[in-house]
């Protein structure tokens, strides 16, 4: 609690002194009274963290030089989790020649809920979601070395966001570690290297420096030289990398953050990717800034600190009064800390608060990234986190989780508080989903002749000579219709809009330039609720540039009203409110080819397991971990982007029955990112005879391999392993 009173109320600079002060207090106490327990008190907390021992695979920071220096990481057991498996877009490398966002994390000291790789089970776990208003993601924690768990790169890299880690060097630890960091110049180029190993290693794209201390003037030189070296390495070993420096230190080695870009530490600017600037700065210093970076002001981020500690217009829900004033100024803003929503429960719930707070931002900002740029493109709208999971219409789980990495492209919704709007639109976890645990829902009520359209994404994307073909999945009342509307621009920038709706779309016509009419496939074997629509569509050198959905009923037969409408005219005799409306949208998939996706067979996979533990229990049940992991036979690197994992437990049959085993009952288990899932602590009861773990592989349209063709991996539960 005290925590986070001092972090809402005092500033950075003056938090620094505070911590300065009572560590000199506390060494002098401890000077006086060597034998005082104030230091043991930590030693008893909790069994130290082994990364070399098999565990649930977490995602963890780099806390001392020596860790950093030793490459201790790459032995850990959780390395190999913690890859990113999503790339950045090639459309993304390169950052665009305009204003930027950059939003650092620092949410709640990090390595919260986003540290466990395989997912979690807090449905309220923290995410962002509004990435199409992002250009850089920092993740942020007072580590020394701040790895982005493999979650938030997997995200961000999916909606076209860099994202980097942090090196923190603060309080009187902090100098000690830089002591020897700018020990020599060979010392300060060593360090940036194996800072940007790491980087490459685990796919982020580069790193925040945050020297929060106070220096030597002789120390500078080689401080420079790790800015320097680490910037050219990283631009060597990863195109479109960064290195950001933070505005605290001067060239003069004084802790003294300038709120600007000025001659005191423009030096560290000049040899690195940009400058984040300290966020207690004036009305002016955005516009001086600008004129001192040269061609750069781009590169120049003016921090806001959304919890609002002496930040130009406050922060908070005043945010955009300093994004206004850089947007006119036309330089880059660096966010600190948009978890202020999360963490102070800003009402009514963290989803409608978090949305409004993002639809401020786009209104002073405006959208920065435009997707799809690219096909396939595919969202089944999942947010990360929920309340069920469910693969091709069928719910697999029904209990709470979360799991960055699972979500999806984002809808680029519009949140308003519109009353004249009859249909409230909302990305819900709690309705059903046809894939994952997302889905926007349509609710509310709309005339029979009218309908209702919402923007769901913008685009960027020159089809050339590529038809497009679009599958969406709907779940709905029945008399309550879903299409999708396409806007395409030709080169002449005349624009095109395309309804794909089903049948019973005839009375819209007239609102558009086409109507592609969808085939319709319902009675799915998992859930006959959901009905797939397939539509084709050719246009030519023509850019799609948004996606949205359109609402409508379905119109009354020529032989009497549906029986439905006649109800509810029966029950209103004022008929003053319009039918009910209600459609959940599952996903959306547009590709350029027609055909079915197709999966290497069962035996083209190699699955191996490793770290086996099988321990007794009581009763004669047994406790068993396992480590799986897999590769195609012949060699081939490509990584699917996701892949089901369910576990079936084989039970021996009745002594008096011939045979072996009898199949027992497959469930879903959980999702790797990576060609790797451990399994912890599985309880397995006396009459299981061995545990088969089926591998489902999905593709990047969103089809998953059926499980009877999928890989898998037989465990003997006695030690005996088979494939």
């Amino acid at each position: 609690m005290l925590i986070a009173f001092l972090r809402a109320h005092i500033n950075r600079q003056i938090l620094v002194a505070l911590y300065n002060f009572i560590t000199q207090i506390r060494k002098k106490i401890q000077s006086l009274f060597p034998s005082s327990s104030m230091s043991d008190s930590t030693e008893l907390d909790s069994t130290p963290f082994d990364p070399l021992e098999p565990s649930i695979p977490i995602s963890y920071p780099i806390k001392t030089l020596e860790e950093l220096d030793s490459r201790a990481y790459f032995d850990s057991f959780h390395f190999p989790f913690n890859k990113s498996s999503v790339p950045l877009p090639t459309s993304a490398v390169s950052l665009p020649n305009r204003r930027r966002l950059l939003v650092c994390h620092d949410m709640q000291g990090g390595y919260g809920d986003d540290k466990w790789v395989q997912g979690g089970s807090n449905p309220d776990a923290y995410a962002i979601w509004h990435w199409y208003l992002i250009d850089v993601f920092v993740y942020f924690s007072h580590n020394l070395v701040s790895l982005p768990p493999p979650s938030w790169t997997n995200a961000a890299h999916r909606h076209g966001v860099k994202v980097l880690g942090t090196f923190l060097a603060e309080w009187e630890e902090g100098r000690q570690t830089c002591n020897k960091l700018l020990e020599t110049e060979e010392s300060a180029r060593k360090y940036a290297e194996r800072l940007a190993e790491l980087s490459v290693a685990l796919g982020f794209d580069g790193w925040l420096i945050n020297m929060e201390i106070k220096l030597d003037v002789a120390q500078i030189a080689n401080l420079k030289e790790f800015v320097r070296h680490l910037t050219q390495i990283m631009h060597l070993s990863l195109p479109g990398s960064l290195v950001i420096w933070y505005d605290a230190i001067t060239v003069y080695g004084q802790l003294k953050w300038q709120d600007q870009l000025n001659e005191n530490n423009k030096p560290f600017f000049d040899i690195c990717d940009g400058i984040f600037v300290n966020y207690t700065w004036k009305n002016s210093y955005p516009k001086l800034s600008a004129s001192v970076s040269g061609n750069r002001k781009h590169d120049v981020y003016m921090g806001i600190d959304v919890f609002g500690r002496n930040t130009f217009g406050g922060g908070q829900w005043n945010t955009s009064v300093a994004l206004e004033l850089l947007k006119n100024e036309d330089v880059s803003a660096a966010m600190f800390a948009p978890g202020w929503v999360y963490e102070t429960k800003q009402p009514p719930d963290f989803q409608t608060a978090q949305n409004s707070w993002w639809n401020l931002v786009e209104k002073s900002w405006g959208i920065m990234n435009y997707y799809p740029k690219m096909l396939p493109f595919y969202s089944n709208f999942d947010k990360g986190h929920g309340y069920h999971i469910s693969v091709e219409g069928g719910q697999l789980k029904d209990t709470p989780w979360n799991n960055l990495s699972c979500q999806e492209f984002q809808p680029c919704l519009e949140f308003t508080n519109d009353p004249t709007e009859t249909i409230q639109v909302l990305v819900d976890a709690k309705e059903a989903s046809y894939s994952g645990g997302g889905n926007i829902t349509f609710r509310g009520f709309l005339e029979d002749d009218s309908y209702f359209s919402k923007r769901l994404f913008h685009g960027e994307f020159d089809l050339g000579d590529q038809p497009l073909h679009i599958t969406y999945s709907v779940k709905s009342n029945g008399e309550s219709l879903l299409g999708l509307s396409l806007q395409f621009s030709s080169s002449q920038n005349k624009r095109t809009w395309v309804l794909v709706a089903p049948k019973g779309a005839n009375q819209l016509s007239n609102s558009f330039s086409k109507v592609i009419t969808t085939h319709q496939v319902s009675e799915l074997e998992a859930d006959p609720e959901w009905v797939i629509h397939n539509g084709s569509i050719a246009m030519n050198n023509h850019i799609l540039t948004e996606i949205r959905a359109v609402c409508y009923r379905r119109q009354p037969e020529h032989d009497g009203l549906r029986s439905e409408y006649m109800s509810y005219s029966q029950d209103n005799s004022q008929s003053c409110c319009p039918p009910k409306y209600f459609a959940i949208l599952g996903h959306i998939a547009i590709k350029n080819s027609e055909g079915n996706s197709s999966f290497p067979p069962s035996d083209a996979w190699l699955v191996e397991a490793q770290n086996i533990s099988i321990s007794s229990a009581i009763g004669g049940s047994k406790i068993v971990s396992v480590k799986l992991i897999w590769q195609l036979k012949d060699g081939n690197k490509f990584l699917f982007p996701k892949y089901n994992i369910y576990l079936e437990k084989l039970e021996n049959r009745d002594e008096g029955n011939l045979g072996g085993q009898v199949k027992g009952t497959c469930s879903y288990f959980g999702v790797a990112k990576v060609a790797a899932f451990y399994f912890s602590g599985l309880s397995v009861l006396p009459n299981t005879h061995s545990l088969r773990f089926i591998i489902q592989v999905c593709d990047s349209h969103g089809a998953c391999q059926k499980l009877d063709d999928s890989p898998y991996f037989q465990l003997d539960v006695e030690g005996r392993s088979s494939r």
